[in-house]
């Protein structure tokens, strides 16, 4: 439970009550499990259809000319992520005012539906037009419920955990995420190695989509059947103030930097960690399975690292230093890294790996940094609708705005150039925010 604010919330005047009580915390491995399951979920879809992108493309989006196939189906990636702050603010509502564990089952609960509908959708070629429209419908309601999943679980993981353990516990959400991804690109990859061109254009696509229904199972069993739900509502003290406006009111410049920082995230993310391999793959001289197959391997390297670094700035570095640190060096080998994956096998490789853990280095530390700087009270709400307004909008619409960029400049590192602004922009949020890894919950 988190310790007391410094300063009391004007409402609250029980010292005693569950939700604002000291007591001490242990490092569950069942809470750790709670937080992670969901994000690996929600983000092995998101993740799937990333990588899968050029296929979708052609059966969803078919064209002649294949920037406009490929922003077809990147289109239809962004507008699940135009979702994610509506789905942020509904949720953040509900994990503020009624707990934090309605937000971590219902929000597996709308994505396994979701991800085994896209598996069971007719393509263009069976009933054309509405293919594609029932797709964006799909991908509109697995955006509401990522709204509320990540920073859920964060919350969460956060609340539940030792203070100098926050940063760990809290890396666990992306360590969730980044299994997501691993399993949607190794699953993706097989797929591809195993059933060939033509069994995967047909059918064999669905499958991955499917198997995350199997997935969705598993989380809601773990999730429904926590005893520590993290910050609880004091019932008997609650304000009236929507928690949303509470975070507007009080903290009008961590949301707005929260929001900076978020986007300037989103952009690294998804271009290092998606775009990447697919730049790689149409734009130079290496297979899309075997892009893959590399970035597969890039994901193992990330998920160690990720618990690495949110152990390491509970105890050696400052949290705020080490992203300032980590969003600079990837700024400057931005443009570097595009030219590489323009090349052969090696030079991509690199370019992949080396990308991938500079992000890695980040995952572990942000969700910590960032679920530190709003109150008990209005966490869930103001983190959530920060984090996806900016990660959300700006990670989503990242590899929409990059493959726009080449198209209409012609120049192949326009896609570099975005990643460098997009660090920038995460660089001197952080160079404004405080460092709260070292004092108590507020």
């Amino acid at each position: 439970m988190p310790h007391p604010a410094s300063e009391p919330h004007p409402a609250s005047s029980s010292a005693t009550a569950p939700s604002r009580r000291r007591k001490r915390r242990t490092l569950s491995l069942g809470n750790l499990s709670a937080g992670t399951i969901g994000n690996v979920l929600e983000w092995y879809d998101f993740g799937l259809y990333g990588y899968l992108a050029p296929m979708i493309a052609s059966l969803f989006f078919p064209s002649s000319d294949k920037i406009a196939s490929l922003l077809g189906a990147y289109g239809g990636f962004a507008i699940g992520f135009m979702m994610r702050p509506i789905g942020g603010v509904i949720f953040g509502h509900l994990g503020d005012r009624v707990g934090r564990q309605t937000v971590l089952v219902t929000s597996v609960v709308m994505m396994g539906l979701a991800t085994t509908a896209v598996g069971l959708l007719p393509t263009y070629q069976q009933i054309g037009f509405w293919a594609p429209v029932l797709l964006l419908v799909v991908r509109l309601f697995q955006g509401l419920s990522v709204g509320g999943e990540f920073t859920g679980s964060v919350s969460y993981l956060v609340e539940t955990a030792p203070a100098n353990r926050r940063g760990f516990a809290g890396s666990f959400a992306n360590f969730g995420s980044t299994g997501g991804y691993l399993l949607a690109a190794g699953f993706a990859a097989l797929t591809t190695l195993m059933a060939g061109h033509h069994a995967v254009q047909g059918w064999a696509w669905r499958v991955p989509f499917l198997a995350g229904g199997v997935l969705a199972v598993l989380a809601y069993l773990v999730r429904s059947r926590l005893t520590d739900t993290g910050y609880e509502p004091d019932k008997a003290a609650e304000d009236d103030e929507l928690p949303i406006r509470q975070a507007f009111r009080r903290s009008p410049k961590i949301m707005l930097l929260a929001m900076l920082f978020t986007w300037g995230y989103g952009v690294a993310d998804y271009l290092t960690l998606v775009f990447l391999p697919t730049f790689g793959s149409k734009f130079g001289a290496i297979s899309d399975s075997l892009a893959l197959e590399i970035v597969t391997v890039t994901q193992l390297f990330v998920l160690v690292l990720i618990p690495l670094t949110g152990w390491l700035t509970d105890h050696w570095i400052l949290r705020r230093s080490w992203l300032i640190g980590n969003f600079g060096a990837l700024l400057v080998l931005a443009l570097p890294f595009f030219a590489m994956a323009q090349g052969a096998l090696t030079p991509f490789a690199i370019a992949q790996v080396v990308s991938g853990l500079m992000l890695g280095s980040i995952m572990g530390v942000a969700p910590a940094m960032l679920s530190e700087q709003f109150r008990s009270e209005y966490r869930l709400s103001g983190y959530s609708l920060a984090f996806n307004v900016g990660l959300g909008i700006g990670g989503g619409t990242a590899p929409l705005i990059a493959t726009a960029l080449i198209g209409l400049t012609g120049v192949k590192l326009a896609a570099g150039a975005y990643l460098l602004v997009g660090c920038a922009m995460s660089v001197v949020a952080l160079w404004m925010l405080k460092d709260r890894g070292r004092q108590p919950l507020r």
